[in-house]
């Protein structure tokens, strides 16, 4: 495939973008090569501006459960910005998709909307300080929970793309009130406990981590997570902005019959718009200004073509009860498709999957956690990347990404994937 169009794009958007990209992993620097430029996508395709089609595996880091363009919730933004595209006003449209998600996911009564997946993180986190007043937070090394300076310490993801495990303009007096865990962990997770006693206001985990590639929690580990807030008095925080409305209705605390004191949820929830939220029972929820003292705020807030696509796209996973059925097995048929062509070529792999959550490690060992997954065979990724980028199939630029899969994708789809994986890895 020819990507002319694309590259000479990039030129002329290094020259007023930083990188020439809005977004650091877009810049394809841990895998070489030209971003590509789309200029349209449809279902389970991108459509470059070279005029190629590429089946997508990323599918905007999420959100497009149902794929891109999805008539429903198109129609439902266009309709809406006849009629207005922000007011700074309250409208009847929050409350109909607060309503909605308040009655998919267990365990929460209120939900306040942001803007982005890091300023609903960044809100819960206050918001946690705020409920048990003490400073301190544990996170997990290799989880992102946003560009915020508090999750900015071994964040995985997008700094691990560039070797950078802390970002300067993060302050000394900010990093220490972050305390850094091991995923899958349980007695690291005792020990700062133990070395804190009183200090931690919360847990903010990613229930299934999505930024050092896919990786499931271990039996017991999040039953011990919950125990642990519990003995401790420290909120929960599950971030299920990848996991929330993609592994289950009620996201990863349904799958896993977990409970979380504050959820934090984005990509899914906005349809494929800028939006996130966090939600919780009423007693955390009402220390939120205005009726409570923890301050949050946000102009756009709730911005009315934000809420319509992502009240479109809940109303469609809400009422389509095989869904999830349906995901969970065009996941686990790509899976086996892997694993075999993998096999049948001597390719050292681990497959990490949970619903329609899926990653390739270039290593034979088990992939738990930030550190396993740092082991893989990066230059293999590289040339599998740009291998698959040639075949029409396009997956993340990062070896530290979860694949996305959507709805849209067919079984042919998935045939023409594999085979693509057969004749790549051949070459590896």
């Amino acid at each position: 495939m020819l990507y002319q169009r694309s590259s000479e794009l990039f030129v002329e958007a290094a020259k007023v973008i930083p990188g020439g990209v809005n977004s650091p992993v877009r810049a394809f620097k841990a895998v070489g090569g030209t971003p590509i430029f789309v200029k349209e996508a449809k279902g389970a395709y991108l459509y470059d501006e070279d005029g190629n089609r590429l089946i997508d595996y990323i599918n905007s880091w999420g959100p497009m459960l149902l794929g891109h363009a999805y008539e429903p919730v198109v129609s439902a933004v266009i309709e809406k910005a006849k009629k207005g595209t922000s007011f700074g006003m309250p409208t009847a449209l929050e409350t109909e998709i607060a309503a909605l998600a308040v009655a998919m996911v267990p365990n929460i009564d209120k939900i306040r909307f942001v803007n982005s997946g890091t300023e609903a993180c960044m809100s819960a986190i206050r918001l946690a300080r705020g409920f048990t007043n003490r400073d301190k937070i544990i996170k997990f090394s290799g989880c992102y929970h946003g560009h915020s300076d508090s999750f900015l310490i071994a964040a995985g993801s997008g700094l691990s793309t560039f070797g950078v495990p802390n970002s300067p303009g993060v302050t000394s007096g900010t990093a220490k009130d972050t305390l850094l865990a091991r995923y899958n962990d349980l007695d690291n997770v005792k020990a700062l406990f133990e070395a804190n006693k009183n200090e931690i206001s919360a847990i903010i985990i990613e229930p299934v981590a999505g930024n050092m590639g896919c990786i499931p929690p271990q039996k017991g580990f999040l039953e011990g997570l919950r125990q642990l807030c519990d003995e401790n008095n420290t909120l929960l925080i599950f971030d299920e902005v990848m996991t929330g409305f993609r592994l289950a209705k009620g996201g990863a605390q349904e799958l896993y019959n977990i409970k979380a004191d504050i959820i934090c949820f984005g990509k899914v929830i906005g349809g494929g718009l800028p939006v996130g939220a966090f939600a919780a029972r009423n007693e955390i929820m009402n220390y939120l200004a205005p009726v409570g003292p923890v301050y949050q705020a946000g102009t756009l807030s709730g911005n009315p073509l934000a809420m319509a696509a992502g009240l479109a796209m809940l109303q469609e996973i809400n009422n389509d009860a095989q869904l999830f059925q349906r995901l969970d097995e065009k996941t686990a048929y790509l899976e086996k498709g892997i694993r075999e062509k993998l096999l049948a070529n001597n390719i050292a792999f681990t497959v990490n999957r949970v619903g329609s959550m899926i990653s390739v490690h270039f290593d034979s060992n088990p992939v738990t956690d930030f550190q396993s997954a740092g082991k893989g065979d990066n230059e293999n990724f590289k040339r599998f990347f740009h291998g698959l980028l040639r075949e029409g199939v396009y997956i993340a630029p990062s070896a530290y990404e979860t694949w996305f899969i959507t709805d849209a994708l067919t079984y042919d789809d998935l045939d023409f994937t594999i085979n693509a994986i057969d004749k790549v890895t051949k070459e590896l």
